[in-house]
C-alpha cells in the first residue's frame, strides 16, 4: 500500500484532479471514495467523466446502486453503495462482474471492501474545519498495480 496526499483548495481543482486520473486509467480500474457527505466524491466523478466527454450526462447513483456510462473506448461504471444492507445484496446485482468490463467509481466502497480485488485506488475525501472550499484527498493504492500512479 501507498499512500498520497492532494489538496484541492476548490471543486475545480477535485475535478481537474479526477480528469487527470482518468487520463491514466483504463478497463479493470477501481477507484472507491469514501468521505462524509458533501466532501466532493460527486464532483471528483464529475471531473472523471468530462474527461471521456461524459460531464453533462452525471446523476447519483444512489437509488440504482449503479449508472452505466458508455463511451467509445471504455465503460465506466459509477456505483452508490451506501444503502446496500451488507454485501450479499452487491453480488446479487452481480458487482463483481463489473471489475473487469470497465472503470469503476464506487462510492461508499468501504462497505464492500471484502470483494474488492487486490489492485484498487481508495480516495478519502475530507473536509478542512477553516476554509469551507478546501477538501484533503488522502490517495492509498492497494497492489502494485498502481504504484507508480501518482508519481510526479
Amino acid at each position: 500500500m501507498i499512500n498520497y496526499k492532494y489538496i484541492s483548495n476548490s471543486e475545480k481543482d477535485t475535478m481537474n484532479f479526477a480528469y487527470n486520473l482518468a487520463s491514466k486509467l483504463t478497463n479493470g480500474d477501481i477507484i472507491v471514495l469514501t468521505g462524509e457527505l458533501g466532501a466532493g466524491k460527486t464532483k471528483f466523478t464529475e471531473g472523471f467523466l468530462s474527461y471521456f466527454g461524459l460531464e453533462d450526462e452525471i446523476s447519483s447513483p444512489t437509488f440504482n446502486i449503479v449508472n452505466e456510462y458508455k463511451t467509445n473506448n471504455i465503460n465506466i461504471y459509477h456505483f452508490d453503495v451506501y444503502r446496500l444492507e451488507n454485501i450479499d445484496e452487491f453480488y446479487a446485482i452481480g458487482g463483481e462482474e463489473y471489475f473487469n468490463t470497465g472503470i469503476c467509481i464506487i462510492e461508499w466502497g468501504e462497505i464492500i471492501k471484502d470483494v474488492l480485488p487486490t489492485d484498487y485506488i481508495q480516495i478519502s475525501f475530507s473536509k478542512d474545519n477553516n476554509n469551507e472550499n478546501l477538501r484533503i484527498l488522502d490517495i492509498q493504492t492497494f497492489g502494485k498495480k498502481y504504484d507508480n500512479l501518482f508519481d510526479l
